[in-house]
């Protein structure tokens, strides 16, 4: 792991000090979690721009939903 410093305003370290104490997590695992949840969203907001992108430039047929939807599988209640 490498050690890096990072500026914080006073209001923000203590809200991550009392969310470590919360978690029970000290607070540098608790930023790599936020961190790692953070980028996790960055990726998923990315994925869905490129998919909307994609659909927009090449929009579904509605003609063709009906021939899907007969091979959906949907679970039991």
């Amino acid at each position: 792991m490498e050690t890096i410093q990072a500026v914080l305003d006073s209001r923000l370290l203590r809200s991550i000090e009392a969310a470590a104490r919360r978690t029970k997590l000290n607070r540098s695992a608790l930023i790599r979690e936020a961190v790692r949840a953070h980028l996790k969203n960055l990726d998923i907001r990315e994925r869905e721009l490129r998919d909307r992108k994609g659909y927009e430039a090449s929009p579904v047929d509605s003609r063709e939903l009906p021939s899907w939807e007969a091979e959906a599988s949907w679970p039991e209640e």
